[in-house]
């Protein structure tokens, strides 16, 4: 089969809409995109074996492939299938390091371990991918056992929107959390998918 497209990003669905964002306002038509359900964040040992199979479903149609996923709890597995198959990814543990940088995240969690995170994504979907994905709509008295040693809700915010913004603080306040905003942007996608997208004309 003829590579017509030099670069295809697989990535998590949960910054999908980032990477679409940058795609477009990078004018990248040479990129294709494959999302991944969010959902896997509930069992992460599901997500090297998920991301190896986009890999092989595409490698015959793609010159490039990268992937755009932290680590996500896999302990280095992810890490593992990529380097099986000459794949590389966007630095990071998880989404939160490359979207509020690694050294601010790091001085986020330095200052004050117990905080709790969100992103545009989670906090749009906070009811299913972290309230009832715990069991918290079901079992309220598991809040404690949960979220009893954190002390605030950090969101770190890709867009300037007052009504994400809102859903963010309602979940604060859900949680019982202090709440903080920071606004993050795209964090360090841009010059990563920029060096892949790079690498993939480079080698086309």
């Amino acid at each position: 089969m003829e590579k017509a497209t030099p670069i295809l990003v697989i990535t998590c669905a949960a910054v999908a809409r980032e990477v679409n964002d940058i795609k477009k306002l990078s004018q990248w038509s040479q990129m294709d995109l494959q999302a991944i359900s969010a959902d896997l964040h509930a069992t992460p040992e599901k997500i090297p074996q998920a991301v190896a199979d986009e890999i092989d479903k595409a490698r015959d149609q793609y010159e490039h492939i990268f992937v755009a996923y932290g680590d996500c709890g896999t302990s280095g597995e992810l890490d593992r299938v990529l380097e099986e198959r000459g794949v590389s990814r966007i630095p990071g543990a998880h989404c939160y390091d490359f979207l509020a940088g690694m050294e601010t995240f790091e001085k986020f969690q330095d200052d004050e371990p117990g905080t709790f995170y969100l992103t545009d994504f989670l906090a749009r979907h906070f009811d299913r991918l972290v309230y009832e994905m715990l069991g918290l709509d079901r079992h309220p008295e598991l809040l404690s056992m949960y979220f009893g040693n954190y002390t605030r809700l950090i969101y770190l915010a890709q867009t300037d929107s007052d009504e994400i913004t809102g859903m963010a603080k309602a979940a604060a306040d859900r949680l019982g959390l202090r709440f903080e905003r920071v606004f993050t942007g795209t964090g360090e996608m841009v010059p990563a998918l920029d060096a892949a997208m790079q690498e993939a004309l480079w080698h086309s």
